[in-house]
C-alpha cells in the first residue's frame, strides 16, 4: 500500500500516515510559472494499491487538476489499484439542475476521476448519497456523525439535548446524530431567496430549556447556522451549537459567527483551517486521520468499511 499527499490538506495526509503507522510516498506535485501542474512520483508504484488524499476545497479548480494529474501518473506507473480519497468533494453542491442549460458539475467531476484512471473512491459526508450514483465506479463515503456523538458525549451533559436539523433536506442526517444520542429533533423551516442567502422562517418542535445542537454537512457563509441559532434563542433554547462535517468559511463566514448567538462551531479537518480559521475562538476541529486511516486499511485488506458505522 502506497498513500500519496496532494497539496490541498497536508497535515491530514501525515495524520493518516502515522495512523497506518507508515510514511508518505515521495513525490514532487509542484506548479510552472503559468500554473500548468507538473507531477512525478518519486516511488516504485507497480502493483500497489494507492490511496491519493486530496480535498477539493478552495481553489477548488488547482486541487482538482492536482488530483487528476496524480492519477493518471500512477496509472502510468502502473499502480494496481488507485483510489481517490477526498475528504471534502467539492463541486458536490451541483447535483441536480437548477435551471434550464446549466450544467450537473458533480457527475462532470464523477467522470472525469474516472477517465483519469481513479478505480474507487473514498468521501466523507457528500451532500447528497445519490452523487453515489454518478460514478460507475466503487464509492466508500464515510460518515462523521460517530465522530460527532463521541465529541457531544464527551463535551456536553448527556441530559437536556436536541438534535436540530438547518433545513428540510438534512432530517435524515440529524435524525441519525439524534438516534445515537437519545434526544429529540427539531427542524428549522426556512425559505432561500438565492444561493448564500437565507431566511429562519420558525422553529418547529419544542426547544426550550434545551441545549440545542445544530447539524450540517457545510458551513460556507455561515448564514443559515447563525439565523437558525437566533430563531432557536429567541423560541427559549439554553443554548445553541453546531456540530459541521466542512468548513468551508467563504467571507463573511468567521465574521457572522463571531458575532452570532452560537457557542461553538465544531467541524472535521477535511478541510485545512485557515490562519483566520485558526484564530477564530468560535470554532474547533475534530480530526479525521483515525476514521479515514481505517476506512484506508480495510479497504486495502478487502474488509467491510460498512462496519465503521454500525
Amino acid at each position: 500500500m502506497k498513500l500519496i499527499a496532494c497539496n490541498s490538506n497536508k497535515p491530514l495526509a501525515e495524520g493518516i500516515a502515522e495512523n497506518l503507522k507508515t510514511s508518505l510516498a515521495k513525490a514532487t506535485i509542484r506548479h510552472f510559472a503559468d500554473d500548468e501542474i507538473f507531477v512525478e512520483i518519486l516511488e516504485n508504484v507497480r502493483g500497489e494499491d494507492v490511496f491519493v488524499i486530496q480535498s477539493t476545497s478552495k481553489p477548488a479548480n488547482d486541487h482538482l487538476m492536482e488530483l487528476l494529474i496524480t492519477i493518471d501518473a500512477l496509472k502510468r506507473g502502473s499502480a494496481r489499484r488507485i483510489t481517490a480519497c477526498i475528504p471534502y468533494f467539492g463541486y458536490a453542491r451541483q447535483d441536480r439542475k437548477v435551471g434550464p442549460r446549466s450544467p450537473i458539475s458533480a457527475k462532470l467531476v464523477a467522470d472525469v476521476l474516472t477517465a483519469a484512471g481513479a478505480n474507487r473512491v473514498l468521501t466523507l459526508d457528500l451532500h447528497a448519497g445519490q452523487i453515489q450514483g454518478f460514478f460507475n465506479i466503487p464509492v466508500d463515503n464515510l460518515f462523521a456523525i460517530p465522530l460527532f456523538q463521541k465529541d457531544i458525549q464527551e463535551h456536553l451533559p448527556q441530559e437536556g439535548l436536541l438534535v436540530v436539523s438547518p433545513d428540510v433536506g438534512g432530517v435524515v442526517r440529524a435524525r441519525g446524530l439524534a438516534k445515537r444520542l437519545s434526544c429529540g429533533l427539531a427542524v428549522i423551516d426556512k425559505r432561500r431567496e438565492k444561493p448564500g442567502i437565507s431566511e429562519v422562517m420558525n422553529v418547529i418542535g419544542d426547544v426550550k430549556g434545551l441545549h440545542c445542537i445544530i447539524t450540517d454537512d457545510i458551513v460556507d457563509s455561515a448564514g443559515t447556522i447563525c439565523n437558525a441559532a437566533l430563531a432557536l434563542l429567541e423560541d427559549g433554547a439554553a443554548s445553541v451549537r453546531a456540530y459541521v462535517t466542512h468548513g468551508v468559511f467563504s467571507p463573511p463566514a468567521l465574521e457572522r459567527i463571531g458575532k452570532s448567538a452560537l457557542e461553538e462551531v465544531v467541524v472535521t479537518d477535511s478541510i485545512l483551517a485557515t490562519d483566520e480559521v485558526k484564530k477564530c475562538k468560535k470554532i474547533r476541529q475534530i480530526p479525521l486521520a483515525p476514521l479515514f486511516g481505517e476506512a484506508i486499511d480495510r479497504i486495502n485488506c478487502e474488509k467491510s468499511v460498512s462496519i465503521l458505522f454500525d
